[in-house]
């Protein structure tokens, strides 16, 4: 129920549906969705959490202006599927998937170190190009074990892989270790992101893991520059 309120509210807010910038009360937004408070709450804390809102004592919730003018294409989704399909988000533009490649492939030790497995283990490495509308935005290189979802094929991964485990599989993929960088593009970048040979690549690579703390995915990611945009936000102690 919270991440239902939780994504209602962000709708809201994109929306200018409130005032002032100022939210309802924990208990009129309660009652307004007929969810319990602690789910309040934890959807609120959330978007805190996200740099979206903030809390002034005796005042009330408000929202931060920056988060409206928010241009970030990329949308770490706490608490929610962090698949490529959701967190990749603009306004207007419908993401695509093509699939480059899908193979078995038994794994080096740096992946099986990576997603903990054995010497005996299989994993699927699945190659893909992402798309907003026709224009591709992203390469990236998946790899999974074969034994933590043996029914995925190519029909699955031409679409959403983390949806289709939550749906298909009741496995959410809810947290994610990764390091961005930026690189020189290599032939094949500038071949599929229609680069020219002085631009960069923007960089994604990390583990992706189950609620249960299980890592599911290593992912390598190439992204166009221009889509290389990520907000953060970040609390300081003195």
């Amino acid at each position: 129920m919270y991440r239902q309120l939780l994504q209602q509210l962000k709708k809201n807010i994109k929306a200018g549906q409130y005032q002032n910038l100022k939210l309802p009360t924990e208990r009129a937004l309660s009652e307004s969705y007929g969810v319990s408070r602690s789910s309040v709450k934890r959807a609120l804390n959330i978007l805190a959490d996200e740099g979206a809102i903030f809390k002034k004592r005796g005042s009330g919730t408000f929202i931060n202006p920056l988060y409206l003018k928010n241009d970030s294409i990329f949308h770490y989704n706490t608490g929610r599927n962090l698949g490529v399909t959701d967190s990749f988000q603009i306004s207007g533009k419908v993401p695509r998937i093509k699939l480059l490649s899908f193979n078995v492939v038994h794994p080096d030790p740096e992946l099986a170190r990576n997603l903990f497995l054995n010497a005996d283990d299989f994993v699927y490495e699945i190659k893909r190009l992402r798309l907003f509308d026709d224009v591709a935005f992203m390469i990236e290189t998946g790899y999974i074990p074969i034994k933590l979802a043996p029914n995925i094929g190519p029909n699955v991964v031409s679409n959403s892989i983390f949806n289709y485990m939550e749906t298909t599989e009741n496995k959410l993929v809810s947290k994610a270790y990764l390091t961005i960088a930026a690189e020189p593009s290599t032939t094949e970048d500038r071949e599929l992101l229609a680069l020219a040979p002085t631009e960069p690549v923007g960089t994604m690579a990390g583990i992706f893991f189950l609620d249960d703390g299980t890592p599911f995915e290593y992912s390598k990611m190439r992204l166009h520059y221009k889509y290389m945009k990520y907000n953060t936000f970040v609390a300081t102690e003195e």
